[in-house]
């Protein structure tokens, strides 16, 4: 079974596909993936929390310095036009 852009599955017919579309759009079936209040699912959210965090514990206080002059420069220089 093919499976849709975030990993869910579905129909590999075209009609049968639309059918269930329409379906969870008007509420008569349930969408299979988990999401938050905000409408993002939940796996994402948890695993880019804990990758975050780990990549901050991981770089010296030098190269968080290093990264943080680089974005300023960045966003100014974009702002500046």
């Amino acid at each position: 079974m093919p499976k849709g852009p975030k990993g869910e599955k579905r129909p590999a017919d075209v009609i049968a596909n639309a059918i269930k579309v329409a379906r969870i759009a008007t509420g008569e079936e349930p969408d299979e993936i988990e999401k938050t209040d905000d409408g993002k699912d939940k796996a994402a959210v948890s695993l880019g929390k804990r990758g975050g965090r780990a990549r901050a514990e991981s770089l010296s206080p030098q190269r968080r310095a290093e990264i943080a002059k680089k974005a300023s420069v960045t966003r100014w220089k974009n702002s500046e036009k």
